[in-house]
């Protein structure tokens, strides 16, 4: 439930449903039909949460015995692009635990693509700032991770045509532009 920008926690069998709140400068009290679901002390972090172990379900609980630094030991294993992809991911939310999902989807790709390839599409995604799972999935789906990386040099042979006038024709004395 969100009050003032903050969201607090309820049993989950009780997201969507319609609930009623009180809360004074201390607390926040959640009722459903009258009944009090919930009790937090109150927050006033925008965007921050505050959540209770008991009101996830028992398959989302089995995450907080996991840790973000086992995460990236994890996905170290396949190599050193998707380490920090996956450091990103749990750096770049409010909780780490609401990255772990996306986190655990691109090590899962690794048992699809390979590690080498997922260790490719992560190279791709850290260079684009494209940290998600959709977009590892969709390099690999599409097979961008099999082509040259974005950083290695364009081919750059001289072209050999007639119109073509040559260095010696331009004044070489001023500074070039890259």
């Amino acid at each position: 439930m969100e009050i003032e920008g903050h969201f607090y926690s309820v049993p989950y069998a009780l997201v969507h449903r319609e609930l009623d709140c009180r809360y004074t400068a201390m607390t926040v009290e959640i009722f459903h039909r009258g009944r009090r679901v919930a009790s937090h002390a109150r927050g006033y972090k925008a965007g921050g949460y505050t959540t209770i172990h008991a009101h996830r379900p028992k398959s989302h609980q089995r995450y907080l015995e996991w840790t973000p630094e086992r995460l990236v030991r994890w996905a170290s294993t396949v190599g050193p692009f998707t380490a920090a992809l996956v450091d990103q991911i749990l750096q770049s939310r409010p909780h780490p635990e609401q990255g772990f999902r996306s986190c655990l989807g691109i090590l899962r790709l690794g048992k699809t693509y390979g590690p080498e390839r997922l260790e490719a599409a992560a190279t791709r995604a850290c260079t684009l700032k494209a940290c998600s799972y959709q977009s590892v999935k969709s390099i690999l789906r599409t097979g961008l991770d099999r082509q040259l990386t974005l950083d290695s040099p364009p081919d750059r042979r001289p072209i050999d045509h007639d119109n073509i006038r040559g260095t010696d024709y331009f004044n070489t004395q001023e500074e070039p532009l890259c």
